[in-house]
Protein backbone atom coordinates (compact mmCIF):
# COMPACT_ATOMS: atom_id res chain seq x y z
CA UNK A 1 0.00 0.00 0.00
CA UNK A 2 2.98 2.51 0.55
CA UNK A 3 3.99 2.17 -3.01
CA UNK A 4 0.83 2.19 -4.03
CA UNK A 5 0.25 5.60 -2.03
CA UNK A 6 3.82 6.83 -3.10
CA UNK A 7 3.19 6.24 -6.96
CA UNK A 8 -0.74 7.18 -7.27
CA UNK A 9 -1.74 10.72 -6.88
CA UNK A 10 -5.48 10.18 -6.05
CA UNK A 11 -4.26 8.01 -3.33
CA UNK A 12 -2.30 10.71 -2.02
CA UNK A 13 -5.35 13.31 -2.30
CA UNK A 14 -7.38 10.58 -0.28
CA UNK A 15 -4.89 10.10 2.45
CA UNK A 16 -4.03 14.01 2.75
CA UNK A 17 -7.60 15.26 2.67
CA UNK A 18 -8.46 12.23 4.74
CA UNK A 19 -6.32 13.66 7.54
CA UNK A 20 -7.32 17.21 7.21
CA UNK A 21 -11.15 16.12 7.49
CA UNK A 22 -9.60 14.07 10.87
CA UNK A 23 -8.53 17.21 12.51
CA UNK A 24 -11.57 19.33 11.45
CA UNK A 25 -14.64 17.34 11.62
CA UNK A 26 -14.31 16.35 15.19
CA UNK A 27 -13.20 19.57 16.29
CA UNK A 28 -15.83 21.52 15.34
CA UNK A 29 -18.12 18.30 16.25
CA UNK A 30 -16.48 18.70 20.11
CA UNK A 31 -18.61 22.19 20.48
CA UNK A 32 -21.41 20.87 18.41
CA UNK A 33 -21.95 17.87 20.92
CA UNK A 34 -21.32 20.52 23.74
CA UNK A 35 -24.33 22.78 22.27
CA UNK A 36 -26.67 19.83 21.70
CA UNK A 37 -26.66 20.36 18.16
CA UNK A 38 -25.68 17.11 16.70
CA UNK A 39 -28.30 16.84 14.35
CA UNK A 40 -27.80 19.64 13.01
CA UNK A 41 -24.38 17.67 11.13
CA UNK A 42 -27.27 15.77 9.52
CA UNK A 43 -30.15 18.25 7.99
CA UNK A 44 -26.93 20.70 6.51
CA UNK A 45 -25.63 17.12 5.04
CA UNK A 46 -29.43 17.01 3.10
CA UNK A 47 -28.79 20.56 2.18
CA UNK A 48 -25.44 20.16 0.59
CA UNK A 49 -26.71 16.91 -1.41
CA UNK A 50 -29.09 19.68 -2.47
CA UNK A 51 -26.38 21.53 -3.76
CA UNK A 52 -24.33 18.79 -5.40
CA UNK A 53 -27.52 17.33 -7.35
CA UNK A 54 -28.02 21.00 -8.31
CA UNK A 55 -24.73 21.65 -9.74
CA UNK A 56 -24.60 18.02 -11.61
CA UNK A 57 -28.15 19.30 -13.23
CA UNK A 58 -26.54 22.57 -14.29
CA UNK A 59 -23.46 20.95 -15.66
CA UNK A 60 -25.49 18.54 -17.76
CA UNK A 61 -27.63 20.87 -19.24
CA UNK A 62 -25.73 24.58 -19.25
CA UNK A 63 -22.64 24.16 -21.52
CA UNK A 64 -21.26 27.17 -19.51
CA UNK A 65 -21.38 25.43 -16.37
CA UNK A 66 -20.01 21.73 -17.88
CA UNK A 67 -16.81 22.13 -15.53
CA UNK A 68 -18.15 23.36 -12.07
CA UNK A 69 -16.79 21.66 -9.25
CA UNK A 70 -19.91 20.61 -7.39
CA UNK A 71 -18.09 21.23 -4.08
CA UNK A 72 -18.61 24.78 -4.78
CA UNK A 73 -22.21 24.83 -4.89
CA UNK A 74 -22.42 22.54 -2.26
CA UNK A 75 -20.52 24.47 0.32
CA UNK A 76 -22.54 27.08 -0.97
CA UNK A 77 -26.26 25.92 -0.31
CA UNK A 78 -24.75 24.62 2.88
CA UNK A 79 -23.65 27.59 4.08
CA UNK A 80 -26.93 28.89 3.08
CA UNK A 81 -28.60 25.78 5.11
CA UNK A 82 -26.50 27.08 7.99
CA UNK A 83 -28.07 30.88 7.94
CA UNK A 84 -31.41 29.65 7.51
CA UNK A 85 -31.23 27.38 10.39
CA UNK A 86 -29.73 30.04 13.26
CA UNK A 87 -32.27 32.64 11.67
CA UNK A 88 -35.45 29.90 12.72
CA UNK A 89 -34.27 29.40 16.23
CA UNK A 90 -34.31 33.16 16.46
CA UNK A 91 -37.66 33.21 15.70
CA UNK A 92 -38.39 29.79 17.65
CA UNK A 93 -37.07 30.74 20.95
CA UNK A 94 -38.87 28.39 22.82
CA UNK A 95 -38.56 25.96 20.11
CA UNK A 96 -35.47 26.16 18.88
CA UNK A 97 -34.75 22.41 17.66
CA UNK A 98 -37.70 22.74 15.06
CA UNK A 99 -34.97 24.83 13.19
CA UNK A 100 -33.34 21.79 12.09
CA UNK A 101 -36.00 19.13 10.90
CA UNK A 102 -37.30 21.60 8.65
CA UNK A 103 -34.27 22.56 7.18
CA UNK A 104 -33.55 18.50 6.83
CA UNK A 105 -36.79 18.93 5.29
CA UNK A 106 -36.43 21.15 2.78
CA UNK A 107 -33.04 19.68 2.18
CA UNK A 108 -34.08 16.50 1.02
CA UNK A 109 -37.06 17.98 -0.89
CA UNK A 110 -35.23 20.03 -3.07
CA UNK A 111 -32.51 17.69 -3.40
CA UNK A 112 -35.35 14.90 -5.19
CA UNK A 113 -36.32 17.35 -6.93
CA UNK A 114 -32.68 18.20 -8.62
CA UNK A 115 -32.44 14.12 -8.77
CA UNK A 116 -35.23 14.11 -10.77
CA UNK A 117 -34.68 16.62 -13.08
CA UNK A 118 -31.40 15.16 -13.77
CA UNK A 119 -33.10 12.10 -14.38
CA UNK A 120 -32.33 10.42 -11.38
CA UNK A 121 -28.71 8.95 -9.60
CA UNK A 122 -25.43 8.88 -11.12
CA UNK A 123 -21.93 7.82 -10.74
CA UNK A 124 -20.77 11.16 -9.77
CA UNK A 125 -23.79 11.71 -7.33
CA UNK A 126 -23.31 7.90 -5.56
CA UNK A 127 -19.49 9.19 -5.08
CA UNK A 128 -21.18 11.38 -2.86
CA UNK A 129 -23.63 10.52 -0.95
CA UNK A 130 -21.32 7.21 0.07
CA UNK A 131 -17.30 8.99 -0.24
CA UNK A 132 -15.02 8.09 -2.98
CA UNK A 133 -11.05 7.64 -2.82
CA UNK A 134 -10.93 8.01 -5.97
CA UNK A 135 -12.71 10.73 -6.76
CA UNK A 136 -10.33 12.95 -5.02
CA UNK A 137 -9.17 15.09 -7.05
CA UNK A 138 -6.40 17.89 -6.28
CA UNK A 139 -8.31 20.63 -6.19
CA UNK A 140 -10.68 19.02 -3.79
CA UNK A 141 -7.37 18.84 -1.35
CA UNK A 142 -6.43 22.62 -2.20
CA UNK A 143 -10.15 23.49 -1.36
CA UNK A 144 -10.44 21.36 1.75
CA UNK A 145 -6.99 22.16 2.90
CA UNK A 146 -8.10 25.94 3.02
CA UNK A 147 -11.00 25.57 4.53
CA UNK A 148 -9.17 23.31 7.33
CA UNK A 149 -7.08 26.11 7.72
CA UNK A 150 -9.90 28.74 8.29
CA UNK A 151 -11.53 26.42 10.85
CA UNK A 152 -8.59 26.10 12.72
CA UNK A 153 -7.42 29.49 13.01
CA UNK A 154 -11.19 30.73 14.35
CA UNK A 155 -11.96 27.94 16.32
CA UNK A 156 -7.99 29.33 17.97
CA UNK A 157 -8.90 32.68 17.43
CA UNK A 158 -12.27 32.72 18.81
CA UNK A 159 -11.89 29.89 21.89
CA UNK A 160 -13.04 31.62 24.72
CA UNK A 161 -16.12 32.80 23.35
CA UNK A 162 -16.77 29.69 21.52
CA UNK A 163 -16.68 27.75 24.90
CA UNK A 164 -18.82 30.86 27.11
CA UNK A 165 -21.53 30.41 24.45
CA UNK A 166 -21.49 26.65 24.38
CA UNK A 167 -21.85 25.80 28.41
CA UNK A 168 -23.31 29.12 29.40
CA UNK A 169 -25.01 31.53 26.82
CA UNK A 170 -26.59 33.94 28.98
CA UNK A 171 -23.23 34.41 31.08
CA UNK A 172 -21.38 34.85 27.30
CA UNK A 173 -23.76 37.75 26.59
CA UNK A 174 -23.37 39.46 30.03
CA UNK A 175 -20.06 39.39 29.81
CA UNK A 176 -20.28 41.31 26.33
CA UNK A 177 -19.94 38.59 23.41
CA UNK A 178 -21.41 39.19 20.62
CA UNK A 179 -23.23 35.96 20.38
CA UNK A 180 -25.00 36.38 17.39
CA UNK A 181 -21.66 37.24 15.40
CA UNK A 182 -20.59 34.22 17.13
CA UNK A 183 -23.60 32.00 16.60
CA UNK A 184 -23.34 33.28 12.51
CA UNK A 185 -19.29 32.04 12.44
CA UNK A 186 -19.66 28.77 14.10
CA UNK A 187 -22.72 27.88 12.00
CA UNK A 188 -21.01 28.91 8.60
CA UNK A 189 -18.11 26.78 9.90
CA UNK A 190 -19.97 24.01 10.65
CA UNK A 191 -21.44 24.05 7.34
CA UNK A 192 -18.03 24.27 5.60
CA UNK A 193 -16.71 21.59 7.48
CA UNK A 194 -19.30 19.18 6.23
CA UNK A 195 -19.48 19.76 2.99
CA UNK A 196 -15.77 19.87 3.00
CA UNK A 197 -15.78 16.39 4.66
CA UNK A 198 -18.45 14.63 1.94
CA UNK A 199 -15.94 14.05 -0.35
CA UNK A 200 -14.32 11.04 1.93
CA UNK A 201 -17.40 10.04 4.08
CA UNK A 202 -20.32 10.50 2.29
CA UNK A 203 -22.78 12.73 2.87
CA UNK A 204 -24.87 10.59 4.43
CA UNK A 205 -22.07 9.54 6.78
CA UNK A 206 -20.24 12.60 7.60
CA UNK A 207 -22.34 13.49 10.68
CA UNK A 208 -20.90 10.26 11.91
CA UNK A 209 -17.35 11.59 12.30
CA UNK A 210 -18.50 14.74 13.73
CA UNK A 211 -20.38 13.10 16.50
CA UNK A 212 -18.97 9.40 16.96
CA UNK A 213 -14.99 10.72 18.08
CA UNK A 214 -16.50 13.30 20.28
CA UNK A 215 -18.66 10.54 21.72
CA UNK A 216 -15.67 8.05 22.37
CA UNK A 217 -13.45 11.05 23.76
CA UNK A 218 -16.55 11.70 26.52
CA UNK A 219 -16.15 8.96 28.01
CA UNK A 220 -12.49 8.90 28.95
CA UNK A 221 -11.34 12.87 29.11
CA UNK A 222 -12.04 15.54 32.26
CA UNK A 223 -11.91 18.41 30.89
CA UNK A 224 -13.00 20.15 27.58
CA UNK A 225 -9.86 20.25 26.02
CA UNK A 226 -9.29 16.71 26.65
CA UNK A 227 -12.09 16.00 24.94
CA UNK A 228 -11.12 17.90 22.02
CA UNK A 229 -7.63 16.40 22.16
CA UNK A 230 -9.00 12.97 22.71
CA UNK A 231 -11.21 13.65 19.56
CA UNK A 232 -8.85 14.46 17.07
CA UNK A 233 -6.89 11.47 18.13
CA UNK A 234 -10.25 9.03 17.72
CA UNK A 235 -10.83 10.82 14.65
CA UNK A 236 -7.65 10.63 13.02
CA UNK A 237 -7.39 6.51 14.00
CA UNK A 238 -10.36 6.16 12.41
CA UNK A 239 -9.62 8.15 9.24
CA UNK A 240 -6.52 6.23 8.83
CA UNK A 241 -7.91 2.77 9.57
CA UNK A 242 -11.07 3.39 7.68
CA UNK A 243 -8.63 4.23 4.45
CA UNK A 244 -6.65 0.97 5.02
CA UNK A 245 -9.27 -0.79 5.05
CA UNK A 246 -11.14 0.31 2.18
CA UNK A 247 -8.29 0.11 0.17
CA UNK A 248 -7.56 -3.49 1.07
CA UNK A 249 -11.09 -4.37 1.13
CA UNK A 250 -12.20 -2.95 -1.62
CA UNK A 251 -15.03 -0.65 0.15
CA UNK A 252 -16.30 2.65 0.07
CA UNK A 253 -14.21 4.72 2.50
CA UNK A 254 -17.22 6.38 4.46
CA UNK A 255 -18.62 2.96 5.69
CA UNK A 256 -15.35 1.43 6.54
CA UNK A 257 -14.51 5.28 8.82
CA UNK A 258 -17.64 5.44 10.60
CA UNK A 259 -17.39 1.32 11.18
CA UNK A 260 -13.77 2.45 12.40
CA UNK A 261 -15.30 5.24 14.93
CA UNK A 262 -18.00 2.98 16.08
CA UNK A 263 -15.13 0.38 17.43
CA UNK A 264 -13.34 2.86 18.83
CA UNK A 265 -16.01 4.21 21.06
CA UNK A 266 -16.96 0.69 21.90
CA UNK A 267 -13.83 0.25 23.00
CA UNK A 268 -14.13 3.69 25.37
CA UNK A 269 -17.53 2.25 26.79
CA UNK A 270 -15.45 -0.96 27.19
CA UNK A 271 -12.56 0.98 28.99
CA UNK A 272 -14.77 2.74 31.19
CA UNK A 273 -16.98 0.24 32.43
CA UNK A 274 -13.58 -1.80 33.50
CA UNK A 275 -11.69 0.88 35.03
CA UNK A 276 -15.23 1.78 37.24
CA UNK A 277 -15.44 -1.63 38.36
CA UNK A 278 -11.96 -1.72 39.27
CA UNK A 279 -12.14 1.56 41.44
CA UNK A 280 -15.43 -0.14 43.21
CA UNK A 281 -13.00 -3.17 43.87
CA UNK A 282 -10.46 -1.12 44.94
CA UNK A 283 -12.76 0.95 47.11
CA UNK A 284 -14.03 -1.89 48.67
CA UNK A 285 -10.78 -3.32 49.80
CA UNK A 286 -9.91 0.03 51.25
CA UNK A 287 -13.18 0.20 53.69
Amino acid sequence: MIEALLNYEFLQNAFLTGILIGIVAPLIGAFIVVRRLSLIADALSHVTLSGIAASLFLSKNVSALGGLNPLYLGMAFSVTGSLFIERLRSLYKHYQELAIPIILSGGIGIGVIFISLADGFNTDLFSYLFGSVSAVSRTDLYLIAAVAVIVIAIIIFLYKELFLLSFDEEYAKASGISAKMIHFIFMVMVALVIAASMRIVGILLVSSLMTLPVAASIRVARGFKQTIGFSLLFGELAVITGLISAYYLDLAPGGTIVLSAIVILLLTILYKKISSNTAVRKDGVNV
